[in-house]
């Protein structure tokens, strides 16, 4: 048995190393979302740095890294910053547009539709314009709010980006770090971390990238036929597309209707072809290629951890939740299957 000692040597020592855990935590803290999607953009995209890295001077890991980091940046940063700005100047135009007397073509429509339904139902009662007054006011009182969730999203991808950086370089000696500390046999740490990242690059190209899609498809399709607002919409359609069972529905619906009861029946069918044909086949097309090697999470558990993100970490939430999920759903296949079961662990694990 040890010594008293040498157990208050021990004592000490892991008081010690808890104490600065959690300093460390109290300092990272703040800049965890920025780290999680620095992670991510690096699991995604790091077979392009290594592509990158075969073909640049001397396969310098400092400018291979610059040039992936670059790519990220006008592939992924440039466009949501601008569909971002686009996203809230769309949201004031919303606002905007209730108390200034344009919604009442849309209220005479609605109550010519009440009324026809009030001879079968009596009791019927469409209060659509009322409800859609209500989600402005809101909207506007909360403006600030997504001004400050724009602002801070940008200063979280600019972190995440220093991130990217460091991480496509340095990235296989910090995992060798945590090898090191993982009490783990260091060939179990491998193909655990092989299926972590399997399950990660699943989720975000063939979960959250297909909902992207139909969202931006969605916009292209309001713009072309006609509904105000279209990047707005578009991006209720992405939320949309990971509800099990309804998809991007519960937007294309709505505005086909508005179509209809707004005069424009042609743009409503061209509306309708295009959610049908372009949207909502998408999914068909690439979801099984991209889920086709990985962990496939449950679509309402996409739709959880995206809105439980979203509250959670702000708009960045969006991919990060699922990811958080997919990384906890995948812990606990791998303590079931090599901890309960006892199943020695095979390098076959890692690419199933």
């Amino acid at each position: 048995m040890p010594s008293i000692r040498r157990v208050v040597e021990y004592a000490f020592f892991f008081a010690l190393l808890l104490t600065a855990a959690y300093m460390v935590w109290l300092i990272v803290a703040p800049f965890f979302s920025a780290l999680a999607l620095a992670v991510i953009i690096v699991i995604i995209c790091y077979p392009l740095y290594e592509r990158i890295l075969r073909i640049v001077p001397r396969q310098n890991r400092t400018l291979a890294s610059l040039c992936t980091t670059l790519v990220v940046v006008l592939v992924v940063v440039l466009p949501l910053v601008l569909i971002s700005s686009i996203l809230v100047r769309e949201a004031v135009s919303f606002y905007q547009s209730f108390g200034s007397g344009q919604e009442l073509a849309i209220e005479q429509y609605v109550t010519s539709a009440e009324q026809v339904i009030q001879r079968f139902i009596p009791e019927f009662e469409l209060n659509v314009t009322e409800q859609l007054r209500e989600s402005a006011v809101w909207l506007t009182r909360n403006l600030g709010a997504i001004f400050a969730g724009t602002l801070s999203t940008l200063f979280v991808f600019v972190i995440a980006l220093i991130g990217s950086f460091y991480f496509f370089r340095d990235g296989k000696e910090f995992l060798k770090l945590i090898i090191k500390a993982s009490p783990l046999p260091e060939r179990e740490d491998a193909i655990i971390f092989a299926r972590l990242t399997q399950a990660v690059r699943s989720v975000v190209t063939g979960t959250v990238l297909i909902a992207l899609l139909q969202g931006t498809l969605a916009a292209i399709g309001f713009t072309i036929f006609g509904v105000p607002q279209a990047v707005l919409w578009g991006s209720m359609a992405a939320v949309g597309a990971l509800i099990p069972g309804i998809g991007t529905m519960v937007i294309m619906v709505p505005a086909v209707a508005f179509l209809f009861i707004t005069g424009s029946p042609a743009s409503a069918v061209g509306l309708m072809i295009w959610g049908a044909t372009v949207v909502g086949t998408i999914d068909n097309f690439l979801g099984p290629y991209l889920m086709s090697r990985g962990n496939k999470l449950h679509p309402f558990m996409t739709l959880l951890s995206a809105l439980g993100g979203i509250a959670l970490f702000g708009p960045i939430g969006f991919i990060i939740g699922p990811v958080i999920m997919t990384l906890f759903m995948v812990l606990l296949e791998l303590y079931h299957q090599y901890i309960v079961n006892e199943e020695p662990m095979s390098e076959h694990d890692a690419d199933s």
